[in-house]
């Protein structure tokens, strides 16, 4: 039989779609999306640089980064 993945987008999205399975009898499992340490630290170095207003445009990054020089 073929799987599924859901990514619901909110709470309430989860909630709904646990109850529509649970109303057809059919089985799901959940689990949590964990990210080792490291991608998690700088995921929140990131985010503190981005609010911190260290950021660039894509089209400053791509000028930067990726153009031949």
């Amino acid at each position: 039989m073929e799987s599924i993945l859901i990514h619901p987008e909110s709470a309430e999205q989860l909630k709904t779609v646990k109850a529509v399975l649970k109303a057809l009898k059919v089985q799901f499992e959940s689990s949590t999306v964990t990210f080792p340490p490291h991608v998690s630290e700088s995921i929140s170095r990131g985010m503190q640089q981005y609010e911190a207003g260290k950021s660039i445009t894509l089209e400053e990054f791509t000028q930067k980064h990726l153009s031949e020089q």
